[in-house]
């Protein structure tokens, strides 16, 4: 149980006095950043799954 106790403390230690934050500005631009390749990331991946959707059912019904 020590050694537990003494991770949790090192590890606040470490992000307290050794880790560089960034500013509140520079987390909310990089957080809008990520937002916007989320949101294109996602229709990108729902357009590409539309189009083989749509080649997999001509597929199908063409072979029927």
């Amino acid at each position: 149980m020590a050694g537990l106790v003494n991770y949790i403390s090192e590890s606040f230690g470490e992000l307290k006095n050794n880790v560089t934050w960034p500013t509140w500005a520079e987390a909310q631009r990089l957080t809008i950043v990520v937002a916007v390749f989320s949101i294109i990331f996602a229709l990108a991946i729902w357009g590409v799954d539309t189009v083989f959707s749509g080649v997999i059912e001509a597929y199908f019904s063409w072979i029927k």
